[in-house]
């Protein structure tokens, strides 16, 4: 009697990113377990916590983790880091390259997944590239950092804090070894100089630099490459003339400030929240209209196969084309007189629903769990920082449940793999054969 063949279980790229991704977290999170990690003990929950944080570059912490990790952890924390935003795929596909190993389609599927391209071709060059890209940026403002900071820290320390604090910036945690992060460089135009363009390159996509790097000319740089370019200095300049707007007077923040430090702080906490988690003022001071906007802007994120998180401004952008070529009656979207794909459209709208939905459902569990301590605003805004991976915080992640901590847990997970990484390591094949008759709906 012949036996039935058993199907051999293959996974799928998204899938497979999403394990290396769990795996890390494991790992970071047994290595901080470590009792040459800490100074005193920590739970089991609480260097998962650290460990998932740390692996998205999210930065929320349930501890001071200044005063609770050692140097040792440190190191763990800042390799997490360098994982996390840089890429397992990136530093496979190095190794691979380097040992002189023949890259498989499987493989480069792998790394066109984890860095969010449409074709194989090119994608080794830019894993090259976004390796070279970081290592010299990390290396560089290091340096500047460490000019800074030496007098004041003595030698060693002032090199270790500005190697952290640069390979930190640049890949977006936002995780700093000053408890109050910079709010003793609020007005330090070095720091302030030094870790906005950290945070604003590695959030800006190493396609856009890959693309400046080759061409260099503005007419000839891709349509991509052109809407990241202005849409950036466009939102960060609306953010920071409304951020000043709102927080000028206010005494608990701006409010307390010289005119100097007053616009030096306007200015990086307006372009701070769409990628990384440093502040230089007290974020649980701000008036809620200004955490709404934090929120908004940490919604949008930073820029596709970037170290920051969001739904991406090249989605916002695409969703705001969108809607006002509905409203003035053209046939399709176009940006900068090119027409949007219909792909590009769905794939917008898919991004930003199912990321919405997200949030809503998370802020849903946090309310029924975390309701009766916080109010409405401070779930809401640690829940949109979590998905985000900006880190930003409200104060209550130290304080939240171990329901809550999960779910936060959940939504930075989410938000670093993406939603359609999610969505495609557990969605089944469809037939593309299959059409149906149309039909009519009522919308609006």
């Amino acid at each position: 009697m012949l036996q039935p063949i058993k199907k051999k279980r293959s996974f799928n790229p998204a899938q497979i990113l999403a394990l290396i991704y769990l795996g890390i977290i494991t790992m970071g999170m047994l290595l901080l377990k470590l009792p040459w990690a800490t100074h005193e003990p920590i739970s089991w929950l609480t260097a998962l916590f650290t460990s998932t944080s740390t692996t998205t570059v999210t930065g929320l912490f349930t501890i001071n983790n200044v005063t609770t990790f050692t140097a040792f952890g440190d190191f763990i924390i800042l390799i997490l880091i360098q994982l996390g935003g840089l890429g397992v795929m990136t530093f496979a596909s190095l190794m691979l390259l380097l040992m002189e190993k023949t890259i498989t389609i499987k493989q480069r599927l792998m790394i066109q997944e984890a860095l969010n391209q449409s074709s194989l071709g090119g994608i080794m060059k830019l894993a090259r590239r976004l390796f070279f890209f970081s290592m010299f940026f990390e290396v560089f403002f290091a340096c500047i950092l460490g000019v800074h900071l030496i007098p004041r820290l003595g030698v060693m320390k002032g090199l270790g804090y500005a190697i952290f604090h640069s390979v930190s910036a640049f890949n977006n945690s936002g995780i700093s070894l000053w408890s109050d992060s910079l709010m003793g460089f609020v007005g330090d135009p070095i720091m302030n100089v030094a870790i906005s363009l950290l945070f604003m390159l590695g959030g800006i996509g190493f396609s856009v630099m890959n693309d400046v790097w080759d061409k260099k000319k503005w007419r000839e740089l891709n349509l991509h490459t052109k809407v990241m370019l202005t849409g950036t200095l466009i939102v960060n300049c609306i953010a920071i003339l409304l951020f000043l707007a709102l927080e000028y007077d206010n005494v608990h923040t701006l409010g307390q400030l010289s005119i100097h430090d007053r616009l030096w702080a306007g200015y990086f906490q307006g372009v701070v929240p769409r990628t990384a988690g440093f502040n230089t003022i007290d974020i649980t001071q701000l008036r809620p209209e200004t955490q709404f906007l934090l929120m908004a802007l940490m919604f949008i994120g930073a820029g596709s196969v970037s170290t920051g998180g969001g739904i991406k401004l090249s989605t916002f952008l695409c969703l705001v084309m969108m809607i006002i070529s509905y409203i003035r009656k053209q046939k399709e979207p176009t940006i900068m007189r090119r027409s949007i794909s219909v792909s590009d459209i769905f794939k917008a709208l898919t991004i930003s629903l199912i990321s919405m939905g997200v949030i809503l459902v998370a802020i849903f569990i946090l309310l029924i769990t975390e309701g009766h301590a916080f109010d409405f605003l401070q779930i809401a805004f640690e829940a949109v920082s979590s998905f985000s991976t900006t880190g930003l915080s409200n104060g209550i992640t130290p304080h939240l449940s171990v329901v809550g901590q999960c779910v936060i847990m959940c939504l930075m997970i989410f938000g670093k793999l993406g939603p359609l990484t999610i969505v495609f390591s557990v969605a089944s094949r469809s037939n593309d054969l299959i059409r149906y008759p149309n039909g009519k709906l009522f919308i609006g």
